[in-house]
C-alpha cells in the first residue's frame, strides 16, 4: 500500500500547482519514524482543504481529500491511540481518482499503480 501511494504521489505531483504537502508525504512515508507526526500533518491538509472548499476550488479539494487519507493511514499504521476511522485506508484509491479526474489525467494510470501484477 505504501509503495502505491508513493508511486501515486509522483504520478500528481508534476500536475499539481501546491505541491508542499504532497513531498511532505512522500518525505514521511520514506521515514518510519516520522508516521507519529503524520496527524500534524493531516491538521495542516485540512487547514488547505477547508480553504480550498471555501473559495470553490474543486482541483486544491480533490488533492487535499486524497492527502488527508493518506497522511491518516500513516498514522493508522503506527499503531497509536487515538486512531482514526479503520476505513481509512479504503478512501486512497477513490479519492486517488478523483485527483486524476480533476487533473485530467486517465484513471487508468491510477488503476495500473493500484493493481496488482498479473
Amino acid at each position: 500500500m505504501l509503495k502505491d501511494i508513493q508511486s501515486l504521489i509522483k504520478l500528481f505531483t508534476p500536475h499539481c500547482s501546491d505541491k508542499e504537502t504532497l513531498e511532505r508525504l512522500g518525505r514521511m512515508i520514506e521515514d518510519r519514524g516520522s508516521w507519529p507526526k503524520a496527524r500534524n500533518l493531516f491538521n495542516d491538509i485540512r487547514a488547505k482543504t477547508l480553504k480550498a472548499e471555501r473559495r470553490g476550488d474543486h482541483g486544491a479539494e480533490a488533492q487535499y481529500l486524497f492527502e488527508e487519507v493518506c497522511a491518516k493511514t500513516l498514522y493508522n499504521l503506527t499503531m497509536l491511540p487515538a486512531p482514526y476511522d479503520p476505513d481509512t485506508p479504503y478512501w486512497i484509491v477513490p479519492n486517488a481518482l478523483g485527483v486524476a479526474r480533476v487533473l485530467r489525467l486517465s484513471p487508468m494510470e491510477v488503476i495500473s499503480i493500484i493493481s496488482p501484477p498479473e
